[in-house]
């Protein structure tokens, strides 16, 4: 191989590395918790999203099952109507996982689009949107949710994102803006306004791509707040409880007694580590994007 081909081979991993997945995969993989937490994040993932396809779906109730201990036929026991407690466990992960991305997205997606704003035009928009932040903010962010949850009955999954969303975004918001602020002042963007590039294309094509990480990782820390948020409604029991949830399941072990019941406990412990671990990853993998994403923690 000639020294020609050896460039033309060593090329594209250096271009890859130079990325921002690229950036990401080394960050991860060189931080023992962050990769860990990645990976226990998407175990849970699949064990919620493919785990369905895979289990018997064919659950019936059969009073003669009620309360068994685990088994060969029934890994996790059965619970008080005689069904098996892994398939409803499996069952009940995909629901608050993707609502509570969806909200965290939503959360996002308004912090960045409001806080680009403001950050970048200043003035009277800055001003009206600062207001409307603190107004948000001083709003009770769970007494809202529980206004609005009791006011609307059979609220459907989407429309619980939406609910929670909204009461996520103000304190992304500001963090946001002061990066604007930082960012807008930068060469490379006196640059762009120099070349009359419009504002649009100066905030979404400059200043937002310089920040991706940031918001990458807040993204990870809302999917985590959004989770518990969604899971606190259902324990509180203000969500319709057609739906397999994890947070019903330990609605029901609670408004039931089930925690006194030795046999139920691995219907009443299986929601409660599913979450655990969930935030837990979520948590370590949040600090391995933050030391892959962040320039001054990934030259140490």
């Amino acid at each position: 191989m000639t020294t020609v081909d050896a460039a033309i081979i060593a090329k594209p991993r250096k271009h890859f590395a130079e990325s921002f997945f690229g950036r990401l995969w080394i960050g991860l993989t060189r931080s023992p918790a962050g990769f860990a937490g990645t990976v226990l994040v998407l175990a849970i993932v699949l064990f919620s999203f493919v785990g369905p396809l895979l289990v018997n779906q064919d659950n019936p109730t059969d009073t003669t099952q009620i309360w068994t201990s685990p088994s060969a036929e029934h890994w996790l026991g059965t619970q008080y109507e005689g069904k098996d407690t892994f398939t409803i466990l499996v069952n009940s992960g995909a629901q608050p996982i993707w609502v509570g991305t969806l909200a965290a997205l939503m959360a996002v997606f308004v912090a960045v689009t409001f806080g680009s704003i403001a950050g970048y035009f200043r003035g009277r928009i800055d001003a009206v949107l600062l207001q409307l932040t603190d107004v948000t903010v001083t709003i009770p962010q769970f007494l809202l949710m529980l206004a609005v949850v009791a006011f609307f009955e059979d609220i459907p999954p989407w429309g619980i994102s939406i609910v929670v969303g909204s009461t996520m975004w103000a304190f992304l918001f500001r963090s946001i803006r002061a990066q604007v602020m930082s960012l807008k002042e930068r060469e490379f963007v006196e640059a762009a306004r120099l070349q009359n590039l419009g504002a649009s294309r100066i905030v979404f094509r400059e200043i937002l791509p310089n920040m991706a990480g940031f918001i990458f990782v807040n993204f990870v820390i809302s999917v985590n707040q959004a989770i518990y948020a969604i899971v606190g409604l259902y324990v509180l029991g203000l969500m319709p409880s057609g739906t397999p949830n994890w947070g019903l399941m330990i609605h029901q072990s609670w408004g039931q007694n089930f925690y006194l019941n030795p046999v139920a406990l691995p219907f009443v412990v299986a929601p409660l580590l599913m979450i655990v671990l969930f935030t837990i990853g979520l948590v370590t993998m949040g600090r391995g994007l933050d030391q892959a994403l962040n320039p001054r923690l990934r030259e140490r």
